[in-house]
């Protein structure tokens, strides 16, 4: 059969947002996809209701009270309107989106910089700089767990079942551990290079790991061997995400563009230009939108302070 160059989605479509005095560093989906967070170094969370076809005027409200960076942000998986922020300001707050209010806060160790919730919501775990993870009780808002790693940590998840816990590390490894053991189960070598980020497809089969080699590689979650590679990219690997089918991967870096990957053919399908590095891409959980924020400045140097949603629907 001959090949075809014509790209499977249609109907693309983009939209920045804007609301940040500093650039934004994170951003992240509701479990019913229907609100984006978005964190940013001006010390303060947004969050947009976003209605997936319309582009009618958009309500945001401020979260207010940190104190430095808000670096990196999380949605309770169960509740759409319970949302996780870390900070440069050692806490950890947990929000209603309803009424913009912090409902419960810990004061931790360290400059939290990963912040991520167990699939069935009850604990979120939480690193910081000096490479430390601490695992909080969401009921309680109290730590249950605390481990100090000797090498680098730089992002953590857990599988969908919950029962094990990725870390990547700056040794271009992937420590996995049992949950809530917390003991050593498999040491991945991932990269030549350092492991900078993680994501795992909604579908329960693999994960993907970026890495400062520039690549993505794809592991098949259940034999912990790596199934594939993409080498779109040119510069580290900051941030991936696997859209809500599991069938395409985003990634991107300080290259001007996101690469959108079919994850069973490797392809590209489609990628996004952007003007600066990227920090930040998030698929919706329910439909084929794509949240991606970077270091975007305006003429004058100044960061912008936004983000943008790209859509697309795919050919059937």
């Amino acid at each position: 059969m001959e090949e075809t160059t014509t790209s499977p989605l249609k109907n693309l479509h983009s939209r920045e947002y804007q609301g940040h005095k500093k650039k934004v560093h994170s951003v992240a989906w509701n479990c019913t996809g229907t609100k984006l967070a978005s964190g940013s170094v001006d010390q303060t969370a947004r969050l947009w209701h976003i209605e997936p076809h319309g582009f009618g005027k958009v309500k945001d409200i401020e979260l207010k009270g940190h104190t430095d960076s808000v670096d990196q942000l999380c949605w309770d998986p169960k509740h759409p309107d319970l949302i996780a922020t870390a900070s440069g300001d050692k806490t950890v707050r947990l929000w209603d989106a309803r009424t913009g209010k912090c409902s419960q806060q810990a004061e931790l160790s360290g400059e939290n910089i990963n912040i991520t919730y167990k699939p069935d919501g009850s604990h979120i775990a939480v690193g910081n700089r000096d490479d430390e993870l601490t695992i909080l009780d969401v009921r309680k808002f109290k730590p249950i767990h605390k481990r100090k790693f000797n090498y680098e940590v730089n992002e953590i998840a857990w599988n969908m079942k919950g029962d094990m816990f990725f870390l990547t590390t700056g040794n271009g490894t992937v420590e996995v551990l049992s949950y809530p053991s917390l003991r050593p189960l498999d040491t991945l070598m991932a990269h030549t290079a350092g492991c900078y980020c993680i994501a795992i497809d909604p579908i329960g089969r693999y994960f993907a790991v970026g890495s400062a080699d520039s690549l993505v590689s794809l592991w098949d979650i259940s034999e912990m061997l790596c199934v594939r590679t993409f080498m779109k990219l040119e510069w580290p690997v900051r941030t991936i995400s696997f859209n809500h089918t599991g069938d395409y991967i985003a990634s991107a870096s300080e290259d001007l563009f996101i690469d959108i990957s079919n994850v069973r053919t490797g392809r590209t399908v489609h990628q996004i230009p952007c003007r600066a590095a990227m920090n930040s891409v998030e698929w919706n959980p329910k439909y084929n939108l794509l949240a991606y924020a970077g270091d975007d400045k305006n003429k004058y140097q100044a960061d912008e302070g936004i983000f943008r949603i790209f859509g697309f629907e795919t050919a059937s």
